[in-house]
């Protein structure tokens, strides 16, 4: 029988099931109830129990004894915990099967109400939604939550029979992955830490990317080049794929494939999936294949189908999992993913300005999921929901969150990993994002405003309403500039103008003010106020700039020094961890703490002009592409501020540069001016190069070459790019020519540009 059909007839029996009194859990702090739990109760259903009756305790003060279903005399009044023998007397049409893992039942029959649910994790879930949508318990985070204190609790008549429709659910938040609040949240994730007594939870062996996980290039490569991607006619094995038309490759990589399963059979799943690269192979018989299925994907599937093939003949519990994600993001016309393989679709192209299913910036998407969900038996998502280039900058995804979750369960997913800010503590609201999305995944039917209002006014009490505003607001600001909201975005100034920054800000002020004697809502107001601070640090020099040009008011801080302090020290004291996907908020600080050195002299070139007419942009407002490696901030006398931007003269990249933003933009007409200097080795030469390259059109708009004759030595020289229409999209850059023998490293101090 199927599980829909089975479901149904669950429901409608329970519908028909005997008549059903109210219960008065308790009265001034005592009950006649005992808790029973059911005979064989596992370890998570045992765990259920001491959960209820810890939970109730702090509710009414009374304290509810529990008994096992086995012992004698059992109280008539009770609560039954787990899948009992009284709950199959009650309800003999019950089929616990049909509730998977997760599902659950909450149900009443005359003096006792039953909480329990499929195996391993469906009790535990019964108990916690009982808490919360029935008692008024709320977990807000691991470590925050609101229980009510009612020593009289009135208990309606329970008659709940619920299936999620997403089997795997994981929110990826540093604090969601806390065991016991994911088990609370009913969260099932990789990633959580949930002890088998909370339920245990999903695992998946490798992860993702496993290539060369499975096949590691160190160990294979030199005596099997053909394993790996041709390109250009060369077998490579960096930035690369395996050559998926190989036989061979595909026997040992499915023999180690099934020694991990051997490992951890329990584990369920398997990643068999693509290098987090490019570098696919083109040979000859893995481009054929491509062309007959239409995109790289049916290459994939193929290869992904032969590995699960063999890996069901030994283990036909085992699901095996792969990626539709940047080359293998589009669904092939021919080959379709066997029963045990599952096919995890990535956004990570997307714009989370608008929902995935009706946006335009996001029509080839929608394409893909939907070719996908019709070849699919098991989809999964992995969706994207935070910024990774810097987690601690306001990123208002919030109005997309519930309709892309419902687009994604109305085409047969039923798997979701909500990719947050797991490395921060202090990205954007990410208490409410994850409790918002696992509320969410759990029974996407939910009200997503209702959801989120009583989030805010549970956990910021006074100051919900201008931190609503707040959300409101900057949502509405991304909605009319049109911009697409990537999840890599270096700062908010294509959505977030200065006007609307200066509400911002007062509505923080609001927000302050009203829980200024509560000191742990202050704490929870100060922890969210950091992105919208942050915003403004990394944006201060062109935002006054902005102001003054145009003569607007600016709310920003009146000492960007202090301000920057104490942002890293409040930063610092919420435990911050990292500043976005990879690199230590401690090695951000310093930084930013550049940025705020103090005002310089201007340029002799700008001597005498209206401040109006000019812009000085110093090494700390630079873009610089990989710092540390191809770019590092040094101590240099010579520079006008005693720092510049230092290239290693070993690579040829445009690792410093300086996009054009709407307030220099506002210049017009200008003169380019680069102040720029080399430590030469050799006396003639060429030393590095700078220009102008226009991003939106794709075309260079000024460039230069620069002899070691003119910028040898310790002294900076202002070279000229020429007058030039400034607009966004065009951005200034300097790199080195990879000439070592001749030049030691190249040396960046200020740029500025001089109205015309």
């Amino acid at each position: 029988m199927k599980p829909v059909v089975r479901v149904a007839m669950l429901i409608a029996a329970l519908i028909a099931a005997a008549p059903c009194v109210a219960l008065t859990l308790s009265q001034n702090g005592q009950s006649p109830y005992g808790i029973v739990v059911a005979e064989g109760a596992s370890e998570a259903e045992r765990t259920a129990a001491r959960e209820l009756q810890s939970h109730l305790e702090a509710v009414t003060g009374a304290v509810l004894p529990i008994q096992d279903e086995a012992a004698a005399g059992a109280p008539a009044k009770a609560i039954v915990v787990g899948p009992s023998k009284r709950l199959a007397s009650a309800f003999p049409e019950l089929d616990l099967d049909a509730l998977g893992h997760d599902g659950i039942v909450m149900k009443s029959s005359g003096d006792t109400h039953f909480l329990a649910g499929g195996r391993p994790r469906g009790t535990l879930y019964a108990v916690y939604t009982f808490l919360e949508e029935v008692v008024g318990c709320r977990w807000w985070t691991s470590r925050e939550s609101d229980l009510p204190r009612q020593a009289t609790l009135e208990i309606p008549v329970l008659d709940t029979v619920y299936v999620p429709k997403l089997a795997y659910r994981e929110a990826f938040y540093r604090d969601a992955l806390d065991g016991v609040f994911a088990a609370r949240s009913k969260c099932n994730g990789h990633f959580a830490g949930i002890a088998p007594e909370y339920g245990g939870h999903y695992s998946l062996l490798g992860w993702c990317h496993t290539f060369y996980q499975l096949l590691p290039p160190d160990r294979y490569f030199q005596e099997h080049p053909e394993w790996f991607s041709e390109i250009d006619g060369k077998r490579v094995r960096e930035n690369a794929q395996l050559c998926l038309t190989n036989d061979a490759m595909r026997a040992e990589l499915t023999k180690n494939a099934l020694a991990w399963i051997q490992k951890d059979p329990q584990a369920g799943m398997i990643s068999i999936a693509q290098n987090d690269c490019g570098g696919r192979c083109t040979c000859p018989k893995c481009a054929a294949v491509e062309a007959e299925e239409g995109a790289p994907s049916g290459l994939l599937i193929r290869f992904v189908n032969a590995v699960a093939e063999s890996i069901e003949a030994q283990y036909p519990d085992v699901l095996v999992e792969t990626l539709a994600y940047q080359y293998t993001r589009q669904a092939p016309k021919l080959a379709k993913p066997r029963a045990n393989v599952t096919v995890r679709l990535c956004s990570i192209e997307c714009s989370f300005a608008q929902p995935l299913a009706t946006g335009p910036q996001n029509a080839d998407f929608a394409r893909d999921l939907e070719a996908w969900s019709a070849i699919s038996p098991k989809l999964y998502i992995w969706d994207y929901v935070t910024n990774f280039r810097d987690y601690i900058l306001p990123h208002p995804n919030l109005r997309v969150l519930a309709p892309n979750i419902r687009y994604f369960v109305d085409h047969h997913a039923v798997g979701l990993f909500e990719q947050g800010d797991v490395g921060s503590s202090c990205g954007d609201f990410v208490e409410m994002r994850a409790w918002l999305l696992a509320h969410l995944m759990w029974d996407p039917s939910r009200d997503e405003q209702a959801l989120l209002s009583e989030f805010m006014k549970g956990y910021y009490g006074a100051a919900a309403a201008p931190l609503q505003e707040y959300l409101d607001l900057r949502q509405d600001a991304l909605g009319r500039s049109g911009a697409a909201l990537r999840c890599y975005m270096e700062d908010t100034s294509s959505w977030f103008p200065l006007d609307r920054m200066n509400r911002a800000a007062a509505l923080f002020e609001q927000a302050q003010r009203a829980v200024e004697n509560d000191p742990v809502l202050r704490d929870r107001v100060r922890r969210a106020r950091l992105t919208l601070d942050h915003a403004w640090l990394k944006r201060y020099t062109w935002l006054k700039r902005e102001a003054a040009l145009r003569q607007l008011s600016f709310g920003g801080p009146a000492d960007p020094a202090a301000f920057c302090d104490d942002f890293i020290k409040t930063a610092d004291r919420f435990n911050i961890g990292n500043y976005n996907e990879g690199t230590p908020f401690s090695a951000y600080a310093p930084q930013l703490r550049a940025r705020f050195r103090g005002a310089v002299p201007p340029p002799a070139e700008c001597a005498g002009r209206s401040p109006a007419d000019w812009v000085d942009i110093q090494d700390n407002e630079f873009q610089l592409c990989n710092p540390g490696g191809w770019v590092s901030l040094v101590e240099d006398a010579a520079a006008s501020d005693g720092y510049a931007a230092r290239m290693p003269a070993n690579h040829t990249q445009w690792a410093v540069q300086y996009a054009i933003l709407n307030d220099v933009a506002m210049l017009g007409n200008a003169r380019v001016f680069v102040s720029a200097r080399c430590d030469a080795k050799a006396a003639e030469g060429s030393a590095f190069q700078l220009g102008i390259y226009d991003g939106k059109d794709g075309k260079p708009v000024s460039q230069i070459t620069v002899p070691i004759a003119q910028a040898g030595g310790s002294a900076y020289r202002v070279l000229d790019l020429g007058v030039q229409s400034l607009k966004p999209g065009c951005y200034v850059w300097v790199a080195p020519l990879n000439n070592p023998e001749a030049v030691d490293a190249v040396y960046v101090d200020r740029l500025f540009l001089v109205k015309e």
